[in-house]
């Protein structure tokens, strides 16, 4: 599971950084793995008492939320923005920043392009805000939703599918403040609830033989459905909810079901070992982060680009989408170094600046169920889009 979340962030950034990335929204469906993921593991934690659990995982998500929300919005009203300029504004909505329950203000556009980073980099500051609202979301009902799974687990699981269906099919029309929220549940629902069939060993009991041609039938519709509704960004499906929801169902369905009990990663590929804790160890930093530093690097970018010796010798180094991705990935270290150990405070773990030892792992009993949108306008110079 730690091998398969540091790939699904690692493509998140992929994504985000080069342009004509839309493909990996195929190859890999990062957000749907990353519910399931999360879905599993919050299937066990809630073995414990409900009230505890739920504090602990808002503490984990909440203190590294709150030090980027409280940066980002001092940033804001530097540049002397104002959440009740809007009409129907209020001063209660920057609230949404820290208590993630909505999509919270922001402004499109603000200062001009030919200030020190491009007028749309709030919008890049905010994209990353719906998953955070999502997993928010998921985690207060898992309660509700696991009561459900045990009694009705079928039906619970493909609910989400379901009314995603219906939703894609205009059944239902839904007003502007509940759109994104609906429709994010209802792409990714059924991922979250594939998380509890893979805890409980509902998925395990499963022959491979009912699993594989299943998720290749949802994932065969996911790519007919999209064929039908592509636009500009043509094979990207987070901008085909259906399509994502049909995909990411059967993608993680088999993924789950073939994944492995490793108490160690295999010989070949155990050099990893360390950047896969690293990795897992300041998750919600990369995912939260990594949006705005994108636009920095291309404040820096540019800034080479000034230096005559630089801009005539390497030209080709300034200009490959592969000199932003990595150095994304060296800003996201120095922010693991300064502000990182957030992370660790939120965990109740010992605060670390470099955490790259093994990460904690579950007993080895629990082989069954552990084996180890909307696309918004605006774009990072130079990055593939703002959606995950």
């Amino acid at each position: 599971m730690d091998l398969l979340r540091a790939i699904a962030l690692v493509r998140v950034v992929a994504y985000h950084t080069f342009a004509s990335a839309g493909w990996l929204s195929v190859a890999f469906p990062s957000m749907g793995v990353m519910f399931a993921l999360a879905g599993s593991l919050m299937a066990r934690s809630l073995e414990r008492p409900t009230f505890g659990v739920l504090k602990s995982r808002s503490r984990r998500l909440l203190l590294p939320l709150w030090v980027y929300s409280a940066t980002v919005l001092v940033l804001l009203l530097w540049q002397g923005w104002n959440p009740a300029v809007r009409a129907g504004g209020s001063w209660f909505e920057p609230l949404l920043w820290f208590i993630p329950l909505g999509d919270p203000p922001f402004p499109p556009s603000i200062g001009t392009d030919a200030g020190l980073v491009e007028s749309s980099w709030a919008l890049q500051a905010e994209e990353g805000m719906w998953y955070i609202r999502a997993y928010f979301w998921f985690m207060l009902l898992s309660p509700l939703l696991l009561r459900a799974f045990h009694r009705l687990p079928w039906a619970t699981l493909l609910a989400p599918l379901g009314l995603m269906a219906v939703l894609s099919m205009g059944i239902i029309p839904l007003p502007d403040w509940a759109n994104s929220g609906i429709t994010d549940f209802a792409t990714y629902g059924s991922c979250w609830i594939l998380g509890f069939a893979h805890y409980n060993g509902l998925l395990f009991k499963m022959p491979r033989r009912v699993v594989f041609p299943a998720g290749l039938v949802l994932m065969a519709l996911g790519l007919v459905w999209a064929a039908y509704h592509l636009d500009d960004n043509g094979w990207d499906l987070n901008n085909i909810p259906f399509a994502q929801a049909l995909w990411s169902l059967g993608f993680c369905a088999m993924l789950l079901r073939i994944s492995p009990s490793w108490q160690a990663l295999p010989r070949p590929i155990r050099f990893l070992d360390k950047p896969i804790a690293l990795i897992n160890n300041r998750a919600i930093t990369i995912y939260l982060w990594h949006n705005l530093l994108l636009v920095i690097t291309v404040v820096v970018i540019n800034r080479l680009y000034e230096v005559d010796g630089l801009a005539t010798a390497i030209p080709w180094i300034l200009d490959s989408e592969w000199t932003q991705f990595i150095a994304v990935w060296l800003l996201l270290a120095i922010m693991f170094l300064t502000i990182g150990c957030v992370e660790d405070v939120a965990a109740q773990r010992s605060p670390q600046l470099w955490p790259a030892g093994s990460p904690q792992r579950p007993p080895a009993h629990t082989r069954s169920f552990d084996s180890s949108r909307k696309n918004r306008s605006g774009q990072v110079p130079g990055a593939g889009g703002i959606r995950t």
